[in-house]
């Protein structure tokens, strides 16, 4: 890992001086007729449009430096080798591993990681067809028509993002059920045939609060509808590796996929984590999926840095927000198919680069992370886009379209896109009070009223931007689109100088959550062990509930 502290490079000193003095980016746009093609990228399943980033020739070059300086680099190519990038853990990166090709080779402690996974791959591709063709049959031999992923986190967001996107299936109808918020489980049971389900329990470890809690709701619920002790095991499988709590759950090492210590949750879509992909889609989409992301893979590893998607935009919302001060980042799939994608992003990046020291535990010397969030357009243009043109908070956004639509209403499609590309131009050029007046008094209003009318509906503008348009929402692309963002952590967090694949900061809380439980449910109260303001919620709490 880098232990150079960014803000001491040349580089990062050249950016704050390009930052004083940076023209508005409608300026930028009109002094340079050919912005787009000399600030686009072509990447597998995709093109980037970053002319809308509020930088020009010398600014991106500095950030090309930048990376450079920061070891970036030599840090791409270790990824797809024995690495140490996990040092808080002790652990190895290698989530590229996932879809590495077969003939690839990767030393883990003594162990081939990139021969483990497609050993488990080929577990998965027999699971997925006894399922799907019908072999795998219920506790009253019946086939297998809903299958229910049990999962939190990376466990959840990734394969429910994936699945989401892709549409209906083909084969048996994929569920969800993370929170544990027993609503969930209390809404979903009852619509499911408990002979003809098939449960998923997504855990490494097997000890997952919520989704143990989930997993032992759902085994009471079929034991109570005739499902015996010793037949569980045709409604059940895990994702884990912890065979003896597996075991004692009743379910038998062969009903187990792996997962490894050099995969972190929220980087595993593409592993064996995937498997309600494959089961409702078929595993040939999954391998399409894998697919897409492996192409990614290469492009980031093998791309110079000047013409490398990833690199470059994470270089932009670095630029933007250590540099231009902007404070949150919108991601606005203009695709319902893509609805989830914020909320899939908002862990891969908030919980990796959400980091306030680095590598060598030293306090870190400049802003990390990315405040992210967003929802599919255009139904945000009626809500929270008026905040976005008119508002005083800087933002960047990231638009997403598809180029070929996943329906037959054509017409549909092409509003959309002009919806998508308008934004994007609003947010860039913005339109200035004289620039507003001219155009009410065009329209027949008054110097006087156009004047008074004008301040209300001028846009500052200044807001950049990066369009990501996709070829297709296909598995391929989607899992381009996977590896893109996940390439753009790491280099954001190599440039940072912290480590983006542990996440210490959610453990206390689960910590204090048992201990409170203890308080809320222990006969005598047990709220000595909580501080005052936690005590007199607990004691609120056990008076209602009795």
């Amino acid at each position: 890992m880098s232990s150079l502290d960014p803000t001491s490079l040349p580089a990062w000193q050249a950016l704050a001086e390009g930052a004083r003095d940076l023209p508005h980016l409608a300026d930028l746009l009109d002094a340079d007729p050919d912005r787009f093609q000399r600030f686009r990228i072509d990447a597998p399943r995709m093109r980037l449009d970053l002319s809308r980033q509020r930088w020009d020739d010398g600014i991106r070059s500095h950030l090309v430096a930048l990376a450079k300086d920061a070891g970036i680099d030599a840090a791409r190519r270790q990824l797809f080798e024995a690495n140490t990038f996990n040092p808080t853990e002790g652990r190895a990166v290698l989530h590229t591993a996932l879809r590495a090709p077969a003939q690839a080779s990767i030393d883990v402690d003594g162990a081939d990681a990139v021969a483990a996974v497609h050993e488990a791959l080929g577990r998965l591709r027999t699971l997925t067809a006894s399922v799907r063709s019908g072999v795998w049959r219920g506790s009253t031999g019946r086939t297998i028509g809903d299958v229910v992923n049990i999962g939190i986190g990376g466990s959840f967001l990734g394969p429910a993002m994936v699945c989401d996107a892709l549409g209906d299936s083909d084969g048996p109808k994929v569920h969800f059920l993370a929170n544990i918020d027993g609503t969930e489980a209390a809404r979903l049971l009852p619509t499911l045939d408990p002979t003809r389900t098939l449960f998923i329990i997504a855990s490494k470890s097997f000890g997952t609060l919520e989704t143990r809690t989930n997993a032992l709701t759902v085994r009471s619920w079929l034991l109570e509808r005739g499902v015996t002790p010793e037949e569980l095991r045709k409604h059940f499988v895990a994702i884990s590796t912890n065979i003896a709590a597996a075991a004692e759950f009743g379910l038998p090492e062969e009903n187990l996929l792996p997962l490894w210590d050099w995969v972190g949750g929220r980087y595993s879509v593409t592993s064996t984590i995937g498997l309600p992909i494959a089961l409702g889609h078929g595993y040939e989409v999954f391998e399409r999926l894998l697919a897409g992301a492996r192409a990614m893979d290469e492009h980031f590893r093998d791309a110079p840095l000047t013409a490398n998607a990833p690199v470059l935009l994470a270089l932009a919302e670095l630029w933007n927000q250590n540099f231009l001060g902007t404070e949150s980042h919108a991601v606005l799939p203009y695709a319902t198919a893509l609805d989830l994608l914020p909320d899939y992003l908002q862990q891969l990046e908030m919980e990796s680069n959400g980091k306030s020291v680095r590598s060598d535990g030293s306090p870190v010397t400049t802003r990390t992370g990315t405040i992210l969030w967003g929802n599919v357009g255009t139904n945000g243009q009626h809500a929270y886009h008026q905040l976005l043109h008119q508002g005083t908070a800087p933002f960047s956004a990231q638009f997403i379209l598809s180029m070929a639509a996943d329906h037959d209403f054509d017409h549909h499609h092409d509003w959309l896109a002009a919806h998508c590309f308008a934004q994007a131009e609003v947010f860039a050029r913005g339109r200035s009070k004289a620039e507003v007046q001219a155009e009410l008094e065009a329209k027949g209003m008054s110097a006087e009223e156009a004047r008074t009318a004008a301040p209300h509906r001028a846009m500052p503008g200044n807001h950049p931007s990066t369009t990501v348009l996709l070829d297709d929402l296909g598995p391929a692309s989607l899992g381009a689109l996977i590896a893109l963002h996940e390439h753009k952590v790491f280099v954001q967090g190599m440039i940072w100088g912290i480590n983006s694949f542990d996440q210490w900061g959610v453990e206390l809380g689960k910590v204090l959550g048992t201990t409170i439980h203890g308080a809320l449910t222990d006969a005598q109260g047990g709220a000595h062990s909580v501080d005052p303001t936690t005590r007199a919620l607990v004691v609120l709490y056990r008076e209602r509930r009795r």
